[in-house]
C-alpha cells in the first residue's frame, strides 16, 4: 500500500464508506481493504479533477504505460493520453460512484490484484446518475507501491 501521507493516507476515513459499497465483502480481508482504499482515493481525486492538483493526484495512481480500454471511447496507451481525455471529458462534468455490493477483489500471484465491479456516472449539472458501466482494474504491487496498469470500462448503458 502507498505510504501514509500520499493520496491514500489522506483518505483513510473514506475507506469505511467506500468499503460499504461492497456489501458482504469480508472486512478482515487486507487485500480488499487495500484495493478499496486505493480505489476510493483514486476516484475521489477523479471526482474533483477540475482542480489541477486533484487531476495530478488522480494521475499518481496510474502506471506511465497504463492501458485504458473503453468500449465507447476506444483505447489509450499511456497515463498522459488517459489524463488528457479525463481533463477534456470528465472534469467538471460528472463523478463516478461504485454501485453498492458490486466491488470484488482477487489476488494475482506475485503481481497484485484485479478489482471488478459496476459504477455509475452522475452529472454535476443535473445531479442525475444517468450512466452505468462495468469495470476491471489491474493493480500491480511493486514493493508496496500499488499502481493501476490496465483498466477496462465496458457495457456502458443508461441507468435504470
Amino acid at each position: 500500500m502507498k505510504k501514509l501521507g500520499t493520496p491514500v493516507g489522506a483518505l483513510l476515513a473514506v475507506t469505511a464508506l467506500h468499503a460499504g459499497a461492497a456489501e458482504g465483502a469480508p472486512s478482515a480481508d487486507p487485500l480488499f481493504s487495500t484495493i478499496s482504499t486505493l480505489d476510493a482515493a483514486a476516484f475521489d481525486a477523479f471526482n474533483h479533477c477540475s482542480a489541477p492538483e486533484q487531476l495530478q493526484k488522480h494521475a499518481s495512481f496510474f502506471a506511465p504505460d497504463v492501458e485504458f480500454y473503453h468500449d465507447t471511447g476506444g483505447v489509450t496507451w499511456s497515463r498522459q493520453e488517459m489524463l488528457a481525455n479525463t481533463a477534456k471529458y470528465v472534469c467538471g462534468n460528472f463523478r463516478r460512484e461504485i454501485v453498492p455490493g458490486t466491488l470484488k477483489v482477487v489476488p494475482v500471484k506475485d503481481f497484485g490484484a484485479i478489482e471488478t465491479g459496476s459504477h455509475r456516472f452522475c452529472q454535476f449539472a443535473s445531479g442525475q446518475c444517468e450512466g452505468l458501466a462495468d469495470f476491471a482494474i489491474v493493480w500491480s504491487n511493486k514493493t508496496g507501491n500499488w499502481l493501476i496498469t490496465r483498466v477496462l470500462s465496458y457495457g456502458h448503458r443508461a441507468s435504470q
